[in-house]
C-alpha cells in the first residue's frame, strides 16, 4: 500500500521552512533585489544557519543527513513564499551534487561544509556560447601540462557565476574519444583561479536576484587532484546530476505556482465588483477549481520524482515529466493570477507580475521543456 502521507520529520522541516520564508521573505525586500539584481546574502546566510541549505548532505560534511525528498520540501516552501528570493537561496549549492557524489574525500570536506555552513556558494559550467541544450557539443578543453591541467573556453548562462567560491567545471579532455562525450571531465575550480573571468548578465526577464554570469577561462591551470572523480566520466556524472537537480528546478516551479494561487485566492476573495466579491463568480470558481486540480497533479509528480531518487531508484523518465509538467503549469498559472488580478496584476504591487517573470525559466534551464519532451519520448519509445 502506498503511504501519501509525510512523515512527522517531513512535516516539521516543511513548517520551519515555511515559517522562515513567511517571515524573511517580505515583499519589500523581493522587490529590492528584483530592481537592483542583487543577491540576498544576509538571507542566505540565515536560511544556512538554521540548516535549509545542504539538508541532503551527510551529517559529517554539514548537512541534515537528510535526502533530496526533504530538499524539494525547503525549495517548494521558500519559492511559494517568494520567487524572487527563494529561488536565488535554493540554487546558492547548484551543482555542489557533483562534489557530493563523485568527489573525493578531500573535495567534499574542503567544499561541502562551507556550502552548508553559508560560508561558500557553487556554480555549475556546463552551457557554451554554442552548445546550450547540446551538451555534446562543449568546446571547452582541458589538457594535461605536467602535473596540472591547462583549461580554455567560455561557459555562458552560468547561474551564481559572479558569486561563486567553486565552479564545477565540464571540459574536453580526450578530443578523440568516440562518441566524443566519452572524452569530458569535470573539474574543481576556485574563484581565485588566474585567467578565470566572471562577466555579469543583467537586464534579465526573471529571477534577477540569482545572479547570472558568462565565465572565461584562459589558461586556468589546475591540479591532478582537481579532477573530480573519474577521468573522462564528466559527462555522465553531469547526467546523474541533472536527474537530480532537475526535480529541484520541479519545486521550484510547484513552489511558485502554489505562491501564485495563494495570492490570487486571496485577492478574488477581497476584490469587489458588482457589488461582490469576484471569488463569487461562478466563471472564477471553475478556473480556480481547474488550477487547483493541475497544481495537486504537479505536486504528485514531483513528490513522486523526489521520492523514487531518495530511494536510490531515480527516474529520469518521471523527472523529465515532473519538471516538463510542472514548469509550463507554473507559467500558466502565474499568467492566469495576472489575469484574474485584472489591471492590478500587472504592476509590482501585488506581486503576481514578479511570479510571472520568475516562473518562465523554469521552462528553460536545466533543460528546455522541449528537451523534456526528447527525453519523455526516449523513455517511452526507446531509441531509433
Amino acid at each position: 500500500m502506498v503511504n501519501f502521507e509525510l512523515s512527522q520529520d517531513q512535516k516539521d522541516i516543511q513548517r520551519a521552512a515555511r515559517e522562515f520564508a513567511v517571515n524573511e521573505f517580505t515583499p519589500e525586500r523581493a522587490r529590492e533585489v528584483d530592481e537592483k539584481e542583487e543577491f540576498p546574502f544576509d538571507l542566505w546566510k540565515k536560511a544556512c544557519e538554521l540548516g535549509f541549505i545542504g539538508v541532503h548532505y551527510p551529517e559529517e560534511y554539514g548537512g541534515a543527513g537528510m535526502t533530496v525528498f526533504e530538499n524539494i520540501l525547503i525549495v517548494e516552501e521558500f519559492c511559494r513564499a517568494d520567487s524572487t528570493i527563494g529561488s536565488a537561496i535554493i540554487l546558492s549549492d547548484f551543482s555542489s551534487e557533483v562534489v557530493l557524489k563523485f568527489g573525493s574525500q578531500e573535495q567534499k570536506e574542503e567544499v561541502l561544509p562551507k556550502i552548508a555552513g553559508g560560508k561558500a556558494i557553487t556554480a555549475g559550467c556546463y552551457t557554451e556560447p554554442e552548445a546550450g541544450s547540446d551538451l555534446t557539443a562543449i568546446k571547452t578543453r582541458a589538457e594535461k601540462d605536467g602535473d596540472e591541467w591547462v583549461i580554455n573556453g567560455a561557459k555562458t548562462f552560468i547561474t551564481n557565476g559572479t558569486i561563486a567560491d567553486y565552479f564545477i567545471v565540464l571540459a574536453v579532455t580526450d578530443p578523440d574519444a568516440q562518441p566524443r562525450y566519452r572524452g569530458f571531465t569535470t573539474f574543481l575550480v576556485r574563484k581565485d583561479a588566474e585567467g578565470l573571468k566572471t562577466t555579469k548578465i543583467g537586464g534579465k526577464f526573471g529571477i534577477r536576484s540569482s545572479p547570472t554570469a558568462e565565465v572565461s577561462f584562459k589558461d586556468v591551470r589546475v591540479g591532478e587532484e582537481d579532477v573530480i572523480g573519474t577521468l573522462n566520466r564528466g559527462f555522465y556524472q553531469v547526467l546523474e546530476f541533472f536527474n537530480e537537480s532537475r526535480i529541484e528546478i520541479a519545486a521550484q516551479a510547484l513552489g511558485i505556482a502554489q505562491g501564485a494561487f495563494d495570492r490570487t485566492l486571496n485577492y478574488v476573495k477581497q476584490r469587489k465588483q458588482f457589488g461582490q466579491p469576484i471569488g463569487a463568480f461562478q466563471s472564477l470558481q471553475h478556473r480556480l477549481a481547474d488550477l487547483k486540480s493541475q497544481l495537486e497533479a504537479a505536486r504528485l509528480l514531483v513528490y513522486n520524482a523526489a521520492w523514487k531518487a531518495a530511494s536510490g531508484n531515480p527516474d529520469a523518465t518521471l523527472t523529465a515529466i515532473a519538471k516538463y509538467y510542472a514548469g509550463k503549469f507554473a507559467v500558466k498559472m502565474c499568467d492566469e493570477a495576472i489575469q484574474m488580478h485584472g489591471g492590478y496584476g500587472y504592476i509590482s504591487e501585488y506581486d503576481v507580475e514578479r511570479f510571472y517573470r520568475d516562473a518562465k525559466i523554469t521552462e528553460i534551464y536545466e533543460g528546455t521543456k522541449e528537451v523534456q519532451l526528447n527525453t519523455i519520448a526516449r523513455g517511452i519509445l526507446g531509441k531509433f
